[in-house]
């Protein structure tokens, strides 16, 4: 072989990778001028080392044995040596052998350009519509250089990729600087995988870090191994493993009883469905937009219930972002809440009907000053105080009311805290009525006719019409009887079963519901002995009846309102006793 032909043999085999050449020829397979049949034509003599049909033999085995010999080549070689004819032997390498090498060119060129990139793919197009010329120049050097364009091309695609790890992108910048053939080719076949190498190890310990359990056990376990247990991880077993970690954490969503109706749904629906796209779904589209559904409800049911200042920030959070409806109900509820807190402990400090428990607590409460010490006031201590209250205020009520309001009350402070509430608001007025008439029953049957007269009218009545007769028929029924005695000669005035009563009740309507969580109660008419009469004297109250009675203010145990009541009655009885021992004075002296 010539020294030109070992050179392009040479070229060929280092610039062409086997990838893209299946099947490739040598490049000595080019074509030569017309008669010329390489290194042993017949215009050759023969040098004394054998015949010629022996040169042609041993040139036609050399080509065989080549193995960039084309399949064209290789095909007419065999018939010639089959054949076995020094005319076959001579006809194959004079005439057969050119339009053979053409025909490998040719279906090498195809295969080229049937693997290329569009440049090679033009590049081999162009030149199979050529001549073999053409063809050749193509295989010698056309091909690389359209290579090398879609090498570029290959590499800056690479680079826009936004999933381009960082090892990649470096090695392929570095090819691209450098701009050669050989670098451009060189990452494509063998940088490239190196970097790609390194850059899937580091993504495969990024989605460690973010995932869950059953992610981190499955990428620890393809770190340990080989690449090929990486790239498997990557590929698939990354997917699998975070499907059970999804699974797992919408089992935990259902399992939070925080959790809205409209996420609770979705997640059972994704659960229903079981397939890993479906949880992965629900967890990054779903979720968000349920979850903001269930929290703008919230904050309405919130708003509903909270006082103004919850209100008010609840409407400002509605009217602003899925952001501002998050901080409220993280952080701006609480805020808000506590300051209604304050307004409504300052109100039952400021009522004066308020208990001396709730007082005291209530205020170490507005001391302390914190969210959580309101709310704590409000939500545990007020009601255990109201109940406290209200039993002292019960006790000193049955402490001095008759026989029917000491059995009722007894009953009440024997039962739960509604039956204290409800003697306070009720039972304490009926059982009051009932002593009463018990003591205007025993007035009738040892009072005067006048007295009698208007005790009767009274029973026959309702409880108004005898808590009058306390108050006011009685002493005017028996001024009535003393006038009446007085007037007859030698007889005295009428003689007095009972005591005028201590004190002067006020009339005694229903109980009445207050504002703010108390009640109302006005007082109705009760005795708390043979002749004394007693009028029980209500206060409006936050949470708690508080009833004074038998001359006490019983939530206070002030004293003396029953004393008072009791001396203006006492000194309309004085003053007709006075009248009376006038006129027998003056009857003596006559």
């Amino acid at each position: 072989m010539k020294l030109p032909k070992v050179s392009a043999v040479v070229a060929a085999a280092v610039l062409a990778p086997a990838v893209l050449f299946p099947s490739s020829a040598s490049a000595a397979d080019a074509p030569r001028p017309t008669g010329a049949s390489g290194a042993d034509t017949a215009a050759d003599k023969p040098d004394g080392s054998g015949t010629q049909e022996e040169q042609d033999r041993a040139e036609i085995q050399r080509l065989l044995a080549d193995p960039s010999t084309g399949e064209t080549v290789r095909e007419a070689a065999q018939k010639a040596l089959a054949a076995g004819t020094p005319a076959a032997l001579r006809q194959f390498l004079a005439t057969d052998l050119q339009s053979a090498r053409e025909g490998d060119d040719r279906l090498r060129t195809t295969r080229i350009m049937a693997a290329g990139g569009p440049a090679v793919k033009k590049a081999a197009g162009a030149a199979m519509l050529g001549s073999w010329a053409d063809v050749v120049k193509f295989l010698k050097e056309g091909q690389y250089v359209a290579r090398a364009q879609d090498d570029r091309a290959e590499i800056e695609a690479i680079l826009a990729d936004p999933a381009t790890g960082r090892s990649v992108r470096e090695a392929a910048q570095k090819a691209l600087d450098a701009g050669t053939p050989a670098a451009l080719r060189e990452f494509l076949t063998v940088g490239r995988q190196d970097a790609q190498l390194t850059d899937d190890r580091v993504r495969t310990a990024q989605i460690f870090s973010v995932g869950g359990p059953a992610v981190k056990e499955a990428a620890l376990a393809a770190m340990a191994g080989s690449y090929a247990d990486v790239v498997r991880f990557l590929k698939e077993g990354q997917y699998v493993a975070r499907a059970k970690d999804d699974r797992a954490e919408i089992e935990a969503i259902l399992a939070d009883p925080a959790t809205g109706r409209s996420v609770r749904e979705a997640a059972q629906k994704a659960l229903d469905a079981g397939t890993p796209a479906a949880l992965r779904h629900f967890l990054e589209s779903e979720l968000p937009v349920k979850r903001e559904s269930d929290d703008r409800l919230r904050l309405v049911q919130i708003m509903s219930q909270g006082g103004p200042a919850v209100r008010d920030a609840a409407n400002d959070a509605m009217n602003g972002s899925y952001a501002d409806v998050v901080r409220f109900l993280k952080e701006g509820q609480y805020v808000a809440r506590a300051k209604d807190d304050r307004a409504e402990i300052e109100a039952i400090l400021a009522d004066p009907a308020t208990g001396r428990g709730v007082r005291e607590t209530g205020q170490k409460a507005l001391d302390a000053g914190t969210p959580a010490a309101l709310r704590h006031f409000l939500e545990s201590e007020l009601p255990v105080q109201r109940e406290h209250d209200a039993r002292v205020a019960l006790s000193q009520i049955m402490s001095k009311g008759g026989p029917a309001v000491r059995a009722a009350a007894n009953a009440a402070m024997s039962g739960s805290y509604a039956d204290v509430v409800k003697f306070l608001q009720e039972t304490q007025y009926t059982a009051r009525a009932q002593d009463n008439r018990a003591q205007v029953s025993e007035i009738a049957e040892t009072g005067g006719p006048a007295v009698k007269k208007a005790a009767l009218a009274a029973l026959n009545g309702n409880d108004q019409a005898v808590a009058t007769f306390l108050n006011e028929g009685w002493a005017k029924a028996r001024a009535e009887d003393d006038a009446a005695a007085e007037a007859k000669p030698g007889t005295g005035p009428t003689a007095r079963p009972t005591e005028q009563p201590a004190t002067t009740p006020a009339t005694a309507p229903a109980a009445q519901n207050g504002g703010a969580g108390g009640q109302v109660v006005q007082a109705a008419v009760t005795t708390t002995g043979k002749g004394t009469g007693t009028a029980a004297v209500t206060r409006t109250t936050t949470g708690t009846t508080v009833t004074a009675g038998s001359g006490r203010l019983a939530a206070t145990g002030t004293e003396g309102l029953g004393l008072e009541a009791g001396g203006a009655a006492a000194a309309v009885a004085a003053g007709a006793a006075l009248v009376v021992v006038s006129r027998r004075r003056r009857a003596e002296e006559s």
